[in-house]
């Protein structure tokens, strides 16, 4: 599930191994790229952290942000 907090969106996820999280990376890698739109992220083995704001929007969330946050949990 998603947290607005600090004009972000903020999601972990974690995964069986780091080869899971490094192909859940490379997915949503790909859709960002597609939206334009392109995460602030940190991988340590198994776990992802995905934090979502706009920065031309002046660093705060917007429905861009929404938009690829529900796009990364359909990844999921």
């Amino acid at each position: 599930m998603w947290e607005e907090k600090n004009n972000q969106l903020f999601r972990a996820f974690t995964f069986k191994d780091f080869r899971e999280a490094f192909a859940f990376m490379t997915k949503v890698a790909l859709t960002a790229e597609k939206m334009d739109h392109h995460p602030y992220w940190t991988n340590v083995y198994n776990k992802v952290e995905i934090y979502l704001c706009t920065h031309d929007a002046g660093d705060i969330v917007t429905e861009k942000d929404r938009q690829l946050a529900n796009a990364i949990d359909q990844l999921f």
